[in-house]
């Protein structure tokens, strides 16, 4: 048991925003931290509801907990993506501890004790929760990135899923890397996926890199009406930076949106339905 399981009676139960120094950040020899909430079910046969959001390690924010609390209350999301998730002894979140869920850290500060990465949370059973981590730092703070691969029971088998962060700050030598080893991840399975996060893809050589990924494995990006789209976190006239990719599902195009009334991150959330 971590101290943070210690600290909190559950791994994970607690989660806030803090600065972190550089000289803190160390690589974490945890995998995924899993939470289970007992009244969990298979995944709704007729469509599935995702949110993707980074929330840029704001969830100890009123504002941010706000947000959310209203998200969760007004759409019902079944499966929740959050990059730049903060998880510590500190506070809790109840509408997290209300759901199933699975964080993978990607480095920890030592001094602080505050885990931080990706989350993965939902109202639906879940199994076989792993960690690809890169093999490649980030510049500063020297911390690898981190995706979260999860399973989800049914109709049709096992649905895949993958909340993903990409690597910012090097080369394309090493962000093609990642996609490699996301793309060796994601190969392994012949069902339902869904491939969400923030990809970082700000500038059009990396999209063209993740464009050609995703459709090797022949996933679809979910499409917004234009004037949602326009409100996804972009760096001036580069393409978006996070993304919704799915397979073996159909989008319903008019369920679509991005909040852009949500300001307590710089990224806005985005919502899709997607049917069998």
């Amino acid at each position: 048991m971590t101290k943070l399981e210690s600290e909190t009676g559950f791994a994970g139960s607690v989660l806030f925003k803090n600065l972190l120094p550089p000289y803190r950040f160390v690589r974490t020899d945890e995998t995924v931290i899993h939470h289970h909430h007992h009244q969990t079910a298979p995944l709704n046969d007729r469509a599935i509801r995702v949110l993707n959001w980074n929330i840029a390690k704001n969830n100890d924010d009123r504002a941010w907990q706000a947000d959310f609390d209203w998200i969760l209350d007004r759409y019902c999301p079944d499966l929740i993506f959050l990059q730049e998730f903060s998880l510590c002894a500190r506070s809790k979140n109840f509408k997290l501890a209300e759901l199933s869920w699975s964080f993978a850290p990607n480095f920890i500060d030592k001094y602080h004790n505050i885990y931080a990465g990706v989350l993965t949370a939902s109202r639906a059973t879940s199994e076989n929760h792993r960690a690809v981590i890169t093999e490649h730092f980030e510049p500063v703070s020297n911390t690898p990135k981190v995706s979260l691969v999860t399973e989800h029971p049914f109709a049709q088998g096992a649905l895949l899923t993958i909340n993903s962060h990409l690597i910012n700050f090097v080369d394309l030598v090493k962000f093609k890397a990642q996609l490699h080893e996301l793309e060796n991840a994601i190969a392994q399975h012949s069902g339902a996926i869904i491939f969400s996060g923030d990809f970082n893809t700000w500038n059009r050589a990396r999209w063209q890199l993740l464009d050609k990924m995703t459709r090797r494995l022949g996933l679809m990006r979910a499409e917004f009406p234009e004037t949602d789209a326009q409100n996804i976190k972009r760096f001036l006239l580069s393409p978006p930076l996070d993304h919704i990719f799915y397979r073996g599902l159909r989008q319903n195009y008019l369920q679509a949106r991005v909040l852009d009334h949500i300001h307590s991150s710089d990224h806005k959330p985005m919502l899709v339905e997607l049917h069998i």
